[in-house]
């Protein structure tokens, strides 16, 4: 029976890296399929992981209709077996529920791999529709860990260093800075919930730690260094 899952979890957590570990399991069994994604961190039209593995793959923009592009892709010959789908977060509800009905309706696995919520803590239209119409959603075991050593559960946008929580939902960066000149410089950065609250990312956790004008009573513990166990060197909280 085909299904579609749903493959998320916060950034840095592997899910481009198993996206195409998956497309590699299945095409070497003799399985045919495509590789779909929006807005990687690398171009258009290619799928891309952190560990430096990249692959092609058709980019969809908001009025690609996933439903047509299979049903011409099969009609010219060609196998479809499977989909899969990264940065998926970025597509519209529509086009979720045409991956939907290509694994109803035509038999086609659809592995989606993408992140649910955005550096407002709001679900991203795409993702809400997959949550609601997946066979299964699957939250992925590695865990990616907020500078403080805590499991992070949270992806915050940084722009020219300091934590914004407005602004459009879609923004393209990285975690690695690049120096754009007069371009705002946007990156991104995984936290624990505490310190998303507290605004507190990693450059401004190190700069509280050293700043003179903080009291050592004034002090977040957890903006100590942290140790090779990944917990905050000093006392408990």
């Amino acid at each position: 029976m085909a299904e579609l899952v749903f493959f998320t979890g916060t950034m840095d957590c592997g899910k481009s890296t198993l996206a195409l570990q998956m497309d590699h399991t299945h095409s070497t069994r003799g399985r045919s399929g495509l590789l779909l994604t929006q807005h990687d961190r690398s171009g258009e039209a290619v799928l891309s992981s952190r560990l430096g593995l990249t692959k092609p793959a058709l980019e969809v923009d908001d009025d690609l209709d996933l439903w047509d592009l299979v049903v011409e892709q099969v009609t010219n010959g060609r196998r479809v077996d499977y989909l899969i789908c990264d940065e998926a977060q970025f597509y519209t509800p529509d086009q979720v529920e045409q991956l939907a009905r290509l694994v109803d309706e035509m038999g086609v696995d659809v592995f989606a791999f993408g992140i649910t919520a955005d550096f407002r803590t709001e679900l991203f239209p795409g993702s809400r529709r997959l949550i609601e119409l997946a066979d299964r959603t699957q939250q992925l075991q590695v865990q990616a860990l907020c500078w403080c050593g805590r499991p992070a559960t949270v992806n915050a946008r940084v722009v020219d260093g300091g934590m914004v929580v407005e602004g459009e939902q879609v923004v393209v960066g990285d975690v690695a800075g690049t120096d754009q000149g007069p371009v705002p410089t946007v990156e991104y950065e995984v936290l624990c919930r505490r310190h998303y609250m507290r605004r507190m990312h990693s450059s401004a956790a190190r700069a509280q730690a050293i700043s003179t004008d903080v009291l050592p009573f004034d002090l977040d513990l957890c903006a100590l260094p942290t140790s090779s166990a990944g917990r905050a060197d000093g006392p408990a909280d």
